[in-house]
Formats: structure tokens, C-alpha cells, sequence
């Protein structure tokens, strides 16, 4: 923000970056889920092993969580003057 920056861009970077992060993660727990959800079967009671509402359900929770924990430090971010943070450094 101190080169010139918006809040709404500075605040969309931040968030975009959390998202993209988020999106890999998500991506790589479902395979490892569905992976070894096969040696898991007899401990599951109640949803099979490949049970896409399970899969849905917690990749959004951890979604909201992990969007959140980037919203909050961005929004903060863009609050803090320009001037006193490059006099910090």
C-alpha cells in the first residue's frame, strides 16, 4: 500500500493467495482420503468408504476456516498506515 497500492487489491491478493493454497490442499487431501479410505473400510459405521457428502461437507469446512484465517491478518493489513509501517522497517 505504500507504493500505491488499493486496500481492495491488496486485501484480494492476500485472500487469492489463501484460497489458492487452500484449493491445492483440498485437492491433495481428497486423493489421499479416497486413497486410503480402501484399508479404512471396516472401521467406518454409518457411510461407506467413498461417501461424497463426508468428502463435501469437510472441504468446505476447511475452506471457511482457511479463507477466514486469510481474511482476517489481509483485512488487518490494509488498515495499517503506510507511513508507519515502512518507518517500522
Amino acid at each position: 500500500m505504500a507504493l500505491g497500492a488499493r486496500p481492495a487489491a491488496v486485501l484480494g491478493m492476500m485472500v487469492g493467495q489463501g484460497a489458492a493454497i487452500t484449493g491445492a490442499g483440498i485437492a491433495c487431501g481428497i486423493v489421499a482420503a479416497v486413497w486410503t479410505s480402501r484399508w479404512l473400510r471396516a472401521l467406518l459405521f454409518g457411510v461407506t468408504a467413498g461417501d461424497r457428502t463426508t468428502f463435501i461437507a469437510t472441504s468446505a469446512i476447511f475452506a471457511a476456516v482457511a479463507l477466514a484465517a486469510s481474511y482476517v491478518p489481509a483485512r488487518r493489513a490494509t488498515r495499517v498506515d503506510p507511513s508507519v509501517a515502512l518507518r517500522a522497517e
